[in-house]
């Protein structure tokens, strides 16, 4: 039994939801008036999805109108047709027109009651759409809803937002709200914007705060398998439960907070990397820029910075990752819509995980920040994924369980556009030795391997992809470096060929590829590389430029040959001039890029911003800039131009904190 909040229903009705035997399930509106029986009245059957314990566990009469969301104790989330319509319920005696006067209230109600066993008059219905499993095995706690998005809740330790699509549920985040709250039993929206989420942690009853992301309390209850209560004023807080039999209740009156954020932090953690997402423009508000950041605290944060204020402000945060996100790729835009910018976003990190969302910016004035930032969760891929489904896991080695990503690069030219499935692909730097090559498809929301190769035999640290096109057509390469210090160059136009007319073939399913050999192979480097960028020189040519752990650059000037041969073997690769400059920094060159041909930046863990002029000379400085983040870690770059178009370069930088410069 639970009941359900329906905003369309008289004061004194209230919906009741029934579960009974093999899966099906009644709502039922009760109606009470002072000094009358209480009035029910049989307004619709559903059917669960069948399943090992078939009931429900907690519903919402959507605002919508005419659809009703349960969660069951499966885990997933069922949605279902519905109407308050009379006449849904005339078919069965007097369940629409029983007697409610005080003479016959006690008949009426008895006529009421034993019409229910004439239920099959209603038809069943089946859901509409069903989310199976969402919240694990353990069952939803909660679903509800607030500012036209759905949310759940469930003993996973996680709770989503989801919208309303065509009459389908569509998942469109995840979050974790903290480390060891896996009971998650409700949410609460305050007036002054917080989230609160209310859980068990072990033996207590936590309120926790999205906000400041901490507890507000924690009650020592004894867990979460009782009956409990918990509610909340300006004046008093009170939290009632049952432990051995005994109702307790705590009271709380809140005091006054002595403490002052300063300055909100972006991240627990070190940041690794940045991407520049693009600007905002608000009316009457100075230009915004918004930037995506990961961190070792496992998270990504999506952050507006105002050129005026100063301010980071976050706008939303991505909790998908189980272990550090050390990697950032964007693909380009969807195309101009009405209601914002959309960019596709990968990231990637610890335990071999890329996870992928579609993220949409629009002005909204009325926020804080001045932006809105909607993010989809498009799809994710884990390289152990076939071992967490295996049984008798704990008597088998398990290969490879630190592999990181180190790098992503969008492979351009893989459009719909360009092919005839759209299909969007990703090469990755891992950490056990491989590059390797995804597959995104996010109309089914499927991230695939499709190419790898163990070339290099030790941790790749950068990959950087481009798109050659000549009179011969195009071709996608790409450029991997290592901790060796070699940079190889790679021919991947046929292995993603081949891949996409495997995947065709396999209605979506593959083994993945050999990606081949390398076209050419370069020692750039005396150690690891940790930088990487490519820019292409108006005359054809492309400028490689890296960076070292030992505080050297390395650039050279690439042509790409195409020959009369079909396949990798017409790809000639040559290089056309090399330059290395020793020592350019003291330490690790952490970040560096291309400009335009004739100037490159690079920045060092030394926290040293420079500016290099290429030339027939070599590398001559031009400038240097001492920064304020230490332990760099990466940068990006984009142009600006000003207001008597002149064109200036703007950086981030981000490492123990972020610091822009201009």
């Amino acid at each position: 039994l639970s009941w359900a909040p329906h905003p369309g229903l008289p004061s004194d009705t209230s919906a009741l939801l029934v579960s009974g035997p093999e899966g099906e399930m009644l709502w039922l509106d009760v109606t009470h008036r002072p000094g009358q029986a209480p009035c029910v009245r049989l307004m619709g059957r559903y059917l669960l999805p069948p399943c090992k314990q078939r009931w429900h566990t907690c519903a919402v009469f959507l605002p919508q109108g005419g659809l009703l969301l349960c969660g069951d104790r499966r885990g997933s989330l069922l949605l279902f047709p519905c109407s308050s319509s009379p006449g849904l319920a005339a078919g069965s005696a007097s369940i629409a027109n029983g007697s409610t006067s005080p003479a016959n209230k006690g008949s009426g109600s008895e006529l009421e009651l034993s019409s229910l066993l004439h239920k099959e008059a209603l038809p069943i219905e089946a859901p509409l759409s069903v989310l199976f499993g969402l919240h694990g095995k353990t069952g939803v706690t909660s679903v509800n809803c607030h500012g036209g998005y759905i949310y759940s809740t469930g003993r996973d330790g996680c709770y989503r937002q989801l919208r309303l699509q065509d009459q389908q549920l569509e998942v469109l985040q995840k979050h974790r709200p903290c480390k060891g709250l896996q009971w998650l039993e409700e949410l609460r929206f305050t007036p002054d914007g917080d989230l609160l989420v209310l859980g068990f942690h072990a033996d207590n009853f936590v309120v926790w705060s999205s906000r400041t992301g901490e507890n507000l309390h924690c009650i020592p209850c004894g867990g979460g398998h009782r009956s409990w209560s918990y509610c909340s004023s300006p004046s008093a807080e009170a939290f009632a439960f049952v432990k051995c039999g005994d109702v307790m209740l705590c009271h709380h009156k809140p005091e006054p907070c002595e403490q002052q954020v300063l300055l909100s932090s972006l991240h627990g953690r070190e940041i690794t990397c940045v991407r520049r997402l693009g600007t905002v423009e608000v009316p009457g508000h100075a230009t915004l820029n918004v930037f995506v950041t990961g961190s070792e605290d496992t998270t990504a944060c999506v952050l507006a910075l105002s050129e005026r204020s100063r301010a980071a402000i976050p706008l939303t945060r991505l909790s998908d990752h189980i272990s550090s996100v050390r990697a950032l790729a964007l693909a380009r835009p969807a195309g101009p819509s009405a209601k914002g910018s959309s960019t596709l976003l990968f990231s990637a990190g610890g335990r071999a995980q890329i996870e992928c969302y579609r993220l949409l910016c629009a002005a909204d004035p009325a926020s804080e920040s001045t932006v809105a930032c909607q993010v989809i969760h498009v799809a994710s891929h884990r390289l152990d994924e076939h071992w967490e489904r295996k049984k008798n896991r704990h008597k088998l080695v398990k290969m490879d369980p630190e592999t990181r990503y180190m790098s992503l690069s969008v492979i351009p030219g893989t459009s719909s556009e360009q092919l005839p499935t759209p299909w969007e692909f990703l090469a990755a730097a891992c950490s056990d030795g491989s590059v390797r090559v995804f597959g995104l498809l996010e109309a089914a929301r499927k991230l695939m391997l499709v190419a790898e190769s163990f070339h290099h035999q030790r941790c790749v640290l950068k990959v950087e992809a481009f798109l050659h096109t000549s009179a011969g057509g195009e071709r996608q390469l790409l450029c991997s470096a290592a901790t060796d210090g070699s940079v190889a160059f790679w021919d991947i136009t046929n292995p993603i060929k081949d891949a996409v007319d495997a995947l065709h073939q396999g209605e979506g399913e593959m083994q993945p590829l050999a990606l081949g050999t390398p076209l050419l192979t370069i020692m750039a480097h005396s150690c690891g590389v940790n930088s990487l960028h490519i820019h292409q020189t108006p005359e054809g040519p492309y400028l490689v430029a890296s960076g070292s752990d030992d505080g050297s650059i390395h650039v050279c000037l690439l042509e790409v040959a195409l020959g009369g041969d079909e396949g990798t073997a017409g790809t000639c690769l040559h290089v056309l001039e090399r330059v290395a400059r020793p020592c350019a920094h003291a330490a690790h060159v952490t970040g560096i890029r291309v400009l335009r041909p004739d100037l490159l930046l690079s920045a060092s863990v030394d926290q040293r911003l420079t500016l290099w002029r290429w030339g027939p000379g070599g590398l001559d400085a031009l400038s240097t800039t001492f920064f304020h983040v230490p332990d760099l870690a990466d940068l990006d770059c984009w142009e600006v131009v000003e207001a008597g178009g002149e064109l200036s370069y703007c950086c981030v930088l981000c490492g123990q904190g972020l610091e822009v410069l201009r």
